[in-house]
């Protein structure tokens, strides 16, 4: 897909710029633009020459004012408007979730610059990213209690890992919008910036990762970070950390990453993540939805 009508897809200088694009609807949120997000980040894991991918809305108002619950030609808002009498049936399948999961399995990194509102799914899409940057003038809420819904796209699963359980109870059963400095405050959020300095600091976060690391050891962190974290016992983690290490340190970049330190110049490393991640990866068997 390289027609966007509801993302905007620039690609410069090894990073990724996917802009939420719904000017005349603050960037809400619609099946379309889920699948239009999906394709873009099939796009940037294919393409060996992109090392980041930061991801911001239209305009200086709203990164993404939720689902759009006014859509065109009316129909349903939260989910699919067929009955099904089986709730294993992918009809049910929350699109929040779809592509929080993509995002999950993204073998980028993702940096979020919410410049504005982000509310409901326009929050939760946000607790994939690796590192999640906010405007002055940016609000958000986990609303779903005062939309009579439950919160989506598989926060349950992020939002207490990323601020602790007490700050996710209260913001989802609450369900109120609160400002950036709140956000910051409890975590949700690294750091905050004028509006006009957001992508500056998002696009430098993003520069330092291209030209000083390796791809196939960012790609192997992320995915080490986010899956090992949630496990039962460190063992868990010590079998992919001995493993990871037996394989990347006899590769290439590994081999560059020791050379370029010594003669105290750039890196300049060979791998790629579509050609040399380990053999063993992915070490784990992704789950359906049963």
């Amino acid at each position: 897909m390289t027609d966007y009508t509801q993302i905007k897809l620039e690609i410069a200088d090894k990073i990724a710029t996917i802009t939420l694009h719904r000017p005349e609807k603050m960037n809400a949120f619609t099946r379309t633009m889920m699948d239009e997000i999906i394709a873009a980040l099939d796009v940037t894991d294919a393409d060996d020459s992109i090392r980041a991918v930061i991801f911001t809305g239209h305009g200086d108002q709203a990164f993404c004012a939720g689902a759009d619950l006014t859509p065109e030609g009316g129909g349903h808002v939260f989910s699919d408007p067929n009955p099904v009498e089986d709730l294993s049936d992918p009809r049910v399948r929350d699109g929040g979730g779809l592509l929080t999961l993509r995002m999950f399995n993204s073998k980028k990194p993702l940096i979020g610059a919410c410049n504005g509102v982000a509310v409901g799914v326009g929050a939760t899409m946000q607790l994939p990213f690796d590192i999640r940057l906010a405007s002055d003038n940016a609000r958000f809420g986990f609303v779903f209690a005062r939309r009579g819904i439950t919160p989506e796209a598989c926060s349950s699963w992020f939002l207490p890992r990323l601020v602790g359980m007490q700050a996710a109870m209260e913001w989802c059963m609450t369900g109120r919008v609160f400002d950036a400095q709140e956000a910051l405050d409890r975590g949700l959020v690294r750091s905050v910036h004028p509006q006009a300095e957001l992508m500056d600091v998002a696009r430098g976060i993003a520069r330092e990762i291209a030209d000083n690391t390796s791809a196939v050891s960012v790609a192997m962190t992320r995915a080490m970070l986010w899956r090992l974290s949630a496990l039962e016992h460190p063992m868990m983690a010590h079998r992919i950390d001995s493993r990871a290490i037996y394989r990347l340190s006899r590769s290439a970049d590994a081999r560059e990453g020791i050379a370029s330190f010594l003669e105290k110049r750039a890196p300049a490393y060979p791998d790629t993540v579509s050609g040399d991640m380990p053999d063993f990866y992915p070490w784990w068997d992704e789950p359906g939805f049963v």
